[in-house]
């Protein structure tokens, strides 16, 4: 017991030695990376578009509105980070139900962007994150369509064009979709299955 005494004291001694020398190498590796927290940007943006499912899911269903709102941040020159929400209905155009349904999928993203400043007004970027979506048919759906919690893989490419404070862009998002399980295909009791892609066009601030 002694001897485990001494050596949790030369340990503690050492790591009281190391944080400060460690805390000095975090501070110069955020410098080296372009990390200046007095020039963070954070801002917000909504965006509206169109989109639908593909592959077995978008042939039962068409193309249908969306709207989004997104903070966001720019905590390195080339890295931003984006938060949001993103509501859609997406009609259905299956012969199991009627005229006038549609699915409403309510969605929150987590999104990493790499993109460099061109002639500091344009911005090109890619992006890849992390999402989960709640669908919701509309009555006259339900019994052929069931609600339905689904993970989403974005991978967006975009364009931004900055003006003082505010920015105006386009994007275009392939979401690779996970647990689908909202219906059935047509005359079997296998899960229909797809992706989903959206574009839309955005506007915001930044402060």
């Amino acid at each position: 017991m002694r001897r485990f005494s001494m050596t949790a004291g030369w340990v503690a001694a050492g790591v009281c030695i190391a944080g400060p020398a460690f805390a000095v190498d975090a501070t110069q590796v955020g410098r080296r990376s372009g990390y200046n927290e007095a020039t963070v940007e954070g801002g917000l943006d909504v965006r509206l578009g169109l989109g639908g499912f593909t592959g077995e899911l978008g042939d039962e269903t068409g193309v249908g509105p969306l709207f989004g709102i997104n903070a966001n941040a720019q905590p390195y020159p080339l890295i931003g980070v984006e938060a949001g929400y993103e509501g859609q209905r997406v009609p259905i155009d299956d012969g199991r139900v009627g005229d006038g349904e549609g699915v409403w999928r309510n969605n929150g993203t987590l999104l990493g962007k790499l993109g460099p400043v061109v002639n500091q007004k344009w911005r090109p970027f890619v992006g890849v994150g992390l999402g989960l979506s709640y669908l919701n048919p509309s009555d006259g759906a339900e019994g052929v369509y069931d609600n339905d919690w689904q993970t989403e893989l974005p991978i967006a490419a975009g364009l931004d064009y900055r003006f003082g404070n505010l920015f105006a862009g386009a994007r275009a998002t392939y979401r690779l979709v996970g647990g689908e399980e909202i219906v059935t295909v047509p005359g079997t009791d296998e899960d229909a299955k797809g992706s989903l892609f959206n574009g839309n066009i955005t506007v915001g601030g930044r402060f």
